[in-house]
């Protein structure tokens, strides 16, 4: 039955269309994830196909320790980055991807000084058993001040490794890890984007 379903959408010339991830109000959301005086954006829409198509693919994939795989990780995918200015200077960045989970999609979205360090995180959409803990203050709080610096030698595949600072970022729930890994595995290929995106700074 489910060949007979994808043939027919073949016929139809149909298929399923890439995952982007936006803020559902970014007005709004911004503000929140952005705390203080008024904080105006520019909205922009990125792509590895248009950012070197498979070759930039399989850079991405080498930093991430992984392949990418599903409607969340094609090489069309649009890629939204929101630019924060603040009394008319650079004040930030805010970027969300899509990242499979056990019971469903995750969205996760990372806020970013102008130096690439976290200073904010975000589930803006979570299906999960321990979501309540994950969607928790303490959890967020632990993922401030890192940067991609501290994700480059994490083993998104084993769920180990990375700088002191990633490894005491704890998991609320350890009789589950699936989602917690799945959170991981996406504040890495976030960051690494973002340095693709924005702050092209390599291995540094």
């Amino acid at each position: 039955m489910l060949k007979i379903f994808w043939l027919l959408i073949l016929l139809a010339g149909f298929a399923p269309a890439a995952v982007g991830c936006d803020l559902n109000d970014p007005d709004r959301d911004i503000q929140r994830l952005f705390p203080g005086a008024k904080v105006t954006y520019k909205t922009a829409y990125l792509s590895l196909a248009r950012l070197g198509g498979e070759k930039t693919l399989r850079a991405v994939e080498e930093r991430l320790g992984d392949k990418f795989s599903g409607l969340y990780e094609t090489i069309d995918v649009p890629y939204t980055l929101y630019t924060l200015y603040q009394d008319g200077q650079l004040a930030g960045y805010i970027h969300g991807i899509n990242q499979k989970g056990r019971y469903g999609g995750l969205q996760v979205f990372l806020v970013y000084d102008p130096d690439g360090v976290i200073v904010n995180f975000y589930y803006q959409k979570l299906t999960s058993r321990q979501a309540g803990k994950l969607r928790s203050p303490e959890f967020a709080k632990q993922f401030t001040g890192l940067s991609l610096r501290d994700f480059l030698s994490y083993d998104v595949l084993a769920g180990a490794g990375g700088s002191a600072g990633a490894q005491v970022i704890k998991n609320p729930d350890p009789a589950d890890r699936t989602d917690f890994l799945a959170t991981l595995r996406a504040v890495k290929k976030n960051l690494i984007l973002m340095d693709l995106f924005v702050f092209n700074k390599g291995a540094q």
